[in-house]
């Protein structure tokens, strides 16, 4: 359990009545660490330390197996490799023990910084839309059946997972981050792929049929741009922006 001293004196990211019935509760310098799983019916409980930061960002350090040396995880990357069936539902997949018992992250304050900086990013994003990039959709092919998947851009969670799945060599239908399909079953290869004609219209405000102009498509903002990302295009960003 938390140690309340320890909460007290550490960076007053949350109230000590807030975190001290949770387990492995460690304050740090600039953050707040916790125990965490994820439960696959498979393989059982995936045991992780969560950082929950001030400035929105959530690191998961895996402790599966003695040898894991997977760190700095995503909460969503973190669900994968644990081998949850269910996966791209991280909110609820990832939990926490609170006074001994499993408790879903977003059942707990441990997303508060998360929500604000997330509602801050789609502030700005509706703010820019009149002048500045407005993020249109974008295709992924699986690797399997070679259809193509429409993700949509509109918040940094779904900017997020188009990143993700870009940065996927091995993507395929069944990693699709949206259950259903105009009220269908889950998505699968078998599913079927958007008409050309369809595709076409991607959501640009200027032109709905636009093929991509400084109105639609983003070369690098903070809704699509991630810190704790380690690719060299997001690596690329964060340092300029610090600059």
């Amino acid at each position: 359990m938390a140690n309340v001293e320890e909460i007290q004196c550490g960076s007053m990211l949350f109230r000590q009545e807030e975190l001290r019935e949770m387990s492995g509760v460690n304050v740090g310098g600039g953050y707040v660490e916790v125990m965490c799983g994820c439960t696959s019916h498979r393989y059982g409980d995936a045991i992780a330390k969560l950082r929950v930061f001030p400035n929105g960002n959530l690191e998961i350090t895996c402790e599966c197996t003695p040898g894991c040396d997977e760190d700095k995880l995503t909460p969503a990357a973190f669900e994968k490799h644990s081998g949850r069936e269910t996966a791209k539902k991280w909110k609820n997949n990832v939990w926490v023990i609170v006074g001994g018992e499993k408790i879903p992250l977003s059942k707990t304050v441990l997303l508060k910084y998360y929500n604000e900086a997330l509602k801050k990013c789609n502030r700005s994003n509706r703010r820019s839309q009149g002048t500045k990039v407005f993020h249109r959709d974008e295709f992924v092919g699986c690797i399997e059946c070679g259809k193509e998947r429409r993700f949509r851009l509109r918040s940094r969670d779904e900017c997020r997972l188009h990143h993700n799945a870009m940065a996927d060599p091995n993507w395929k239908c069944s990693d699709f981050p949206y259950d259903k399909i105009d009220g269908g079953g889950r998505i699968t290869c078998e599913a079927e792929e958007e008409r050309g004609s369809r595709k076409v219209y991607r959501g640009c405000t200027r032109s709905p049929t636009c093929k991509g102009c400084t109105s639609c498509v983003c070369f690098g903002c903070e809704l699509c741009r991630f810190s704790d990302c380690t690719c060299q295009t997001c690596v690329d960003f964060t340092s300029n922006v610090k600059a």
